[in-house]
């Protein structure tokens, strides 16, 4: 009896957190996005022709995995108040008022590879420009401004493990070679969704700069 109560405990907790997976991440990754319009699609792979936006980025020296999440922690410092500026802003419940002022979350985290190590950035919201974004405390970080430009993406989901970015990097490298487009040597991974999403809701992407 006793060993059927406790299964049956087993089997409701996996069937909460499941269930809490599958209505978490979506909800928590509807953020801003950058704006692109989509020229031409082939099944998972687009051309995307990218608006200007605005980035706050630091360099990692550490290995991919580890780099991408370092650099999270940072800018999400910065985001959420390590910021020069000491506006109050009102705030709704439940988020508390802070002294400093609290960027809006965006998506996707943005990785690329570097003579540092790794690129992590997050694209600011549209609402700021160069001139009025708060300046980042850590010096580490700088905001830049992105021109509009033309990317090849596949999508896919699951983890951003080495694995399957390398599989679907691949994919698109010889999608670019096969259809004669020159592009940039460094591929971007962008990764659009809170650790705890299940992988099979997850949102990742290998982008690249197309040159002609």
């Amino acid at each position: 009896m006793i060993k059927k109560r406790n299964l049956y405990i087993f089997f409701s907790i996996l069937i909460i957190i499941v269930l809490t997976g599958f209505s978490l991440g979506p909800i928590m990754s509807k953020v801003e996005t950058p704006k692109f319009k989509i020229l031409s699609t082939f099944n998972n792979i687009e051309i995307r022709a990218y608006k200007p936006m605005l980035i706050a980025e630091i360099d990692v020296r550490e290995t991919r995995k580890e780099a991408v999440s370092q650099g999270f922690r940072s800018l999400a410092d910065f985001i959420f108040g390590n910021n020069i500026r000491n506006d109050k802003i009102k705030m709704t419940a439940p988020v508390v008022q802070q002294s400093s002022e609290k960027i809006k979350m965006t998506a996707p985290v943005v990785q690329q590879l570097s003579s540092q190590g790794w690129k992590v950035s997050f694209v600011m919201p549209s609402s700021y420009t160069i001139h009025d974004i708060p300046k980042p405390l850590n010096n580490d970080i700088i905001i830049k401004e992105i021109p509009a430009r033309k990317m090849a993406v596949i999508k896919f989901n699951g983890r951003n493990e080495k694995d399957n970015i390398s599989k679907y990097e691949k994919k698109l490298l010889k999608f670019m070679d096969l259809n004669n487009f020159t592009h940039e040597e460094n591929p971007e991974y962008a990764f659009y969704n809170p650790p705890w999403t299940l992988p099979v809701l997850r949102r990742n992407e290998v982008m690249i700069e197309i040159k002609n």
